[in-house]
C-alpha cells in the first residue's frame, strides 16, 4: 500500500469520528430534553392565557354594559343635556378600555415570565427619556381633559375644527372624532385643537337676500313678503325668532336687495333659509316685482 491511500484512510478515517461524536452529541442533548416537561409547561401557560382572555373579555363586557346603563339611568333622573351625557359616556368608556388593556398586558407578562415588577422599577431609570418622546401624548391627554371640562364640544355637535368642520362622533383622552359632512370620519389629536368653532350653541341665524331692481316698489315688496311670512311661520316651529324685515340693503357694484333675517334651533336655519327664500321669489313674481339675475363674472 502506497503513502497516499495511508493517508486518505486516516483522514477518512478522523471524519469519520468527529461526524460520529457531533452525531452522539446531539442524540444525547436531544435524549436528556424533557419532553414531557416542556410539554406540561405549554399546556398550563396555554391554559392560563386562556382563562385570562375569557376572564377579560367577561370583564370587558360587564364594564361597558355597566357604563351604558349607568348614563342612560342617569340621563333619565337628571336634567343634563344628551349630547353632554354622551361624551362622558365616551369618555367613560375609554378611560375603562385603557386600564383593561393595562391590566391585560400586565398579566400576559406575569404568566409568560416576564419580570415586570423589575421592568416597572427600571422604568425610572428610562423616564427622562420616555418623558421626552411621550410629550405629545401627555399634550393630548390634558388638552383632552380641560376640552370635556369647559364643554367645549359635546357628542353630536356641529363643529369647525380648522380647517375641519363637522359633526362631533367621539371624544376621547387622546383624539376627537370628526365627521364631514362628505362622510369622511377625522381622527384629531387633542393637541391641534386650537380653536373650537361649535356651531350648535345657541339659536342660528337665517339670512335671506333677494335681490332687488332700483326701481322697485318697495311697499309692494314688503307686502307681499309680509303675507308670506303668515303663512309660513306657522308651519315651521323651529323658528324662534322673527322673521325680520331689514329693509333695502346695498349689496355692492350697485346692488340691492331686501332683507329677511330668521332665527331659528341650530340645524335648521339653512332648510328655513331655503324655504322661505323659495316662496318669497315666488310669491314676488306671481305678482309683477321683477327680480333680476345674479351677475355672472366670465373671464376671458
Amino acid at each position: 500500500m502506497d503513502s497516499s491511500s495511508t493517508v486518505d484512510s486516516s483522514v477518512t478515517s478522523e471524519v469519520a469520528q468527529k461526524v460520529e461524536k457531533s452525531t452522539n452529541f446531539l442524540l444525547n442533548y436531544w435524549d436528556n430534553i424533557k419532553w414531557g416537561d416542556i410539554i406540561a409547561i405549554f399546556i398550563t401557560k396555554g391554559i392560563q392565557l386562556l382563562i385570562l382572555a375569557i376572564l377579560f373579555l367577561i370583564l370587558n363586557k360587564i364594564g361597558r354594559v355597566f357604563i351604558e346603563k349607568s348614563f342612560n339611568n342617569y340621563k333619565l333622573k337628571k336634567q343634563v343635556s344628551e349630547s353632554r351625557m354622551d361624551t362622558l359616556s365616551s369618555l367613560s368608556l375609554n378611560v375603562f378600555y385603557y386600564i383593561m388593556f393595562f391590566f391585560f398586558l400586565y398579566g400576559l407578562l406575569s404568566i409568560l415570565g416576564v419580570p415586570v415588577a423589575t421592568l416597572l422599577a427600571g422604568a425610572g431609570v428610562v423616564g427622562i427619556a420616555v418623558g421626552l418622546g411621550a410629550q405629545g401624548f401627555i399634550s393630548d391627554i390634558v388638552t383632552g381633559f380641560f376640552i370635556i371640562l369647559e364643554k367645549q364640544l359635546d357628542v353630536g355637535d356641529y363643529v369647525r375644527l380648522d380647517p375641519i368642520e363637522g359633526t362631533v362622533i367621539a371624544v376621547g383622552l387622546r383624539t376627537t372624532q370628526i365627521k364631514s359632512v362628505n362622510g369622511t370620519l377625522n381622527f384629531i389629536p387633542n393637541r391641534n385643537i386650537t380653536i373650537v368653532s361649535n356651531l350648535s350653541r345657541g339659536n342660528m341665524r337665517a339670512l335671506i337676500d333677494i335681490r332687488m331692481v332700483p326701481n322697485a316698489d318697495i311697499n309692494l315688496v314688503t307686502e307681499v313678503i309680509e303675507k308670506v311670512n303668515n303663512e309660513l311661520v306657522p308651519e315651521h316651529s323651529e323658528i324662534v325668532q322673527g322673521p325680520t324685515l331689514l329693509g333695502l340693503t346695498d349689496l355692492g357694484n350697485g346692488q340691492l336687495a331686501f332683507r329677511v333675517v330668521i332665527f331659528t334651533l341650530n340645524g335648521d336655519q339653512y332648510h328655513v333659509q331655503n324655504e322661505f327664500l323659495k316662496h318669497y321669489v315666488q310669491a314676488l313674481t306671481e305678482a309683477g316685482v321683477e327680480i333680476p339675475a345674479s351677475p355672472l363674472n366670465i373671464l376671458k
